[in-house]
């Protein structure tokens, strides 16, 4: 069994070639991923609309999480901790390098803790911040 198959049944999510692949590509990445992304790493025997809803779910499910991009889309990374159904836990930064254009998650880099105003709830924070990765460094 395949990493990708075992992560979709510890998910109880029905496994299909489909969403094998799509996990394997971000098994695979190490980085978030844009639709676009997936789309041209699985080539054009898979339908647009199949990976979207197949993001969806892994993003429902507790195994994708957004990640939004300075350019106002959206890509999507692997949750590293521990979510669930519509419960995603991420409080650390992410990183987008303006050299190679990726953006990774830095999972031990919270993002600090902001006071909100009486009468405001927090949802979600994203904390993107831009500069020169490790790799490109070099």
């Amino acid at each position: 069994m395949t990493l990708a198959s075992k992560t979709l049944k510890d998910f109880n999510l029905r496994h299909t070639n489909g969403r094998e692949e799509v996990l394997d590509l971000f098994l695979n990445a190490g980085h978030a991923l844009a639709h676009n992304d997936v789309e041209n790493g699985l080539g054009p025997d898979h339908d647009r609309v199949t990976i979207y809803r197949t993001l969806r779910t892994f993003l429902d499910k507790g195994l994708l999480h957004k990640v939004l991009d300075d350019e106002g889309g959206t890509k999507y990374a692997l949750c590293r901790e521990t979510c669930s159904d519509g419960h995603h836990h991420h409080d650390h930064v992410h990183f987008k390098c303006e050299a190679c254009g990726q953006t990774t998650c830095l999972d031990k880099v919270r993002i600090p803790t902001i006071a909100l105003p009486e009468g405001y709830n927090r949802k979600e924070m994203n904390l993107l911040i831009q500069g020169v990765c490790q790799d490109c460094n070099k």
